[in-house]
């Protein structure tokens, strides 16, 4: 086993991930958008509408097409450099991808053509009806991806079969109602819908401190603003809703978002800034905030939230218990009728991942000592200074974005947005939901370490047989390709918004007073 391998396979994974999830966010927020302002327009009729919605439309279909082509390549990676994971977990993990292309994708790729040239085809609601098609294929494609990937943050409806050495499906409906892909995927989709929003208020703010398309731009940032005020609200919400699952299946994530290195009495305090040192194990200049963090993580004032050390005591206990499910499995390879390896396993097999922590040590994890088990005890706690400011600054932003649209409901009816410090504002604003969701993700990812799936299959394991040039090779080469793929994605989308809402010879927006207008 190389860990120079298996690092340079997460960094792989993760440039290539975090790349693809910069298009995600928006075509999810945008594709509903799409359906508000065109729904207005068929409710209206007014031809000002449809022009808002080809606009925003065109935006939209720049964005998808760098999301579709950048998240295909993820799908083959899994395959190319996480070769044993796919075929340890591949049972379970497989199905929603599949069902992910069968269902959804072509869903919305088929829709996608029919929305984009079917406007003078189509009459008014049939082309509403595709556009709702198109953003309910989008976003039953992230529902799809967010199961799976809920299932390695929560590994439920699935066991390990001794017969076949990997593991399988149980109860398919147990991973379909997996309480933490819930939970991502509700938090998910409304961080997507703040982007969307954020991004819409930015660029309309920019068309009114130029004076033009003045028309479109205040349209546009009222449906903006009502759509980001109860999308930013529903983060905060629905983040809320993610930490309380954590406490029933990703305690140490949690423990080590807190930097709770000892079990406090319940109800804990939330720990609203500090420095976490993790040589001395405890956190320098807290200032906390008493009972939040146990209302927030068991919605009680008596539920306890274990602290890191306590965990890692429990992580030593299932180490052990491991072991002898492990030894069991050895047995059975040899003598499949050897009942009591049978029932050894049948009674430890829910450990037998955290015995696969010790192969990073020893080859065989029989052969382990106690200090060995506990330093793989130690291993299960994630890098927990970068779990604790990630996730306050995420917390920040989330908490800044609800200020700012609710600014911006204000000032759709108090002042038509003629504020040029708030325009400028919002042109500020564009960039931060993208770090907030990229910092979200290194937050869940980073978490789960380290586990490819939490408990049952360490990271080092799940990598292919490769060597460390081949992966340098596929970075450079990865990073070359998406770095040609965004100047194309930010000078067609600059060049789309340069050129305005109107298209050449649009007599419809002509009619409905869509020139230039000055400033107001």
């Amino acid at each position: 086993m190389d860990m120079a391998v298996i690092e340079l396979s997460r960094l792989q994974f993760a440039l290539t991930a975090m790349y693809h999830f910069l298009f995600v966010p928006l075509t999810l927020g945008l594709s509903f958008m799409l359906v508000i302002m065109e729904s207005i327009y068929v409710i209206t009729k007014r031809p000002i509408w449809r022009v808002i919605t080809r606009f925003w439309g065109k935006l939209f279909g720049i964005n998808f097409v760098l999301g579709v082509a950048t998240g295909l390549t993820m799908e083959f990676e899994f395959g190319t450099n996480w070769a044993y994971y796919a075929h340890y977990v591949g049972d379970i993990f497989g199905a929603p991808l599949a069902i992910e292309g069968l269902m959804a994708f072509f869903l919305e790729a088929t829709m996608v053509g029919v929305m984009f040239f079917g406007w003078d085809r189509l009459s008014r609601r049939q082309h509403l009806l595709v556009t709702l098609l198109v953003a309910l294929g989008t976003n039953l494609s992230a529902l799809w991806i967010l199961i799976a990937n809920g299932w390695m943050q929560n590994p439920t409806g699935a066991s390990f079969n001794p017969a076949t050495m990997r593991m399988e499906v149980t109860d398919f409906s147990a991973v379909l109602f997996n309480p933490v892909a819930q939970a991502k995927f509700v938090h998910t989709v409304s961080a997507g819908y703040v982007c969307a929003a954020t991004f819409v208020m930015g660029v309309s703010a920019y068309y009114l401190l130029r004076g033009k398309w003045t028309n479109v731009a205040r349209r546009s940032m009222m449906v903006a603003s009502a759509f980001g005020l109860a999308s930013a609200l529903s983060v905060v919400v629905l983040g809320d809703e993610s930490g309380y699952t954590l406490t029933d299946n990703q305690k140490m994530k949690l423990a080590a978002i807190e930097a709770m290195w000892e079990t406090e009495p319940a109800p804990a305090s939330i720990t609203l800034v500090g420095l976490p040192d993790v040589a001395a194990r405890t956190t320098h200049f807290a200032i906390k905030l008493p009972y939040v963090m146990g209302l927030i993580g068991t919605r009680s004032l008596t539920g306890q939230i274990d602290g890191i050390e306590e965990l890692v005591l429990k992580a030593d206990e299932r180490i052990h218990s491991g072991v002898i499910a492990y030894d069991a499995v050895e047995r059975l390879k040899i003598n499949r009728a050897d009942t009591a390896a049978m029932a050894a396993f049948e009674t430890h097999k829910r450990d037998i991942g955290f015995a696969l922590l010790l192969k990073r040590y020893v080859a065989d994890p029989r052969k382990a000592d106690e200090a060995t088990i506990t330093k793989a005890a130690w291993d299960t706690v994630p890098n927990v200074p970068v779990m604790f400011f990630l996730f306050r600054f995420m917390a920040g932003l989330g908490f800044g974005f609800i200020a700012f649209f609710g600014m911006a409901f204000y000032c759709a009816s108090a002042c038509q947005f003629r504020k040029r410090w708030f325009l400028k504002l919002a042109i500020f604003m564009i960039p931060l939901p993208w770090v907030a969701i990229e910092f979200g993700w290194v937050l869940a990812e980073i978490g789960r370490q380290p586990w490819a799936v939490d408990g049952v299959l360490p990271t080092f394991l799940g990598a292919s047989s490769l060597t460390v040039p081949q992966i340098w090779t596929t970075i450079f080469g990865f990073t070359a390709l998406y770095g040609t793929l965004a100047v194309i994605e930010v000078r067609l989308m600059i060049a789309s918004i340069r050129k305005g809402p109107v298209e050449h010879h649009d007599e419809t927006a002509s009619e409905a007073g869509f020139a230039p207008l000055p400033a107001e």
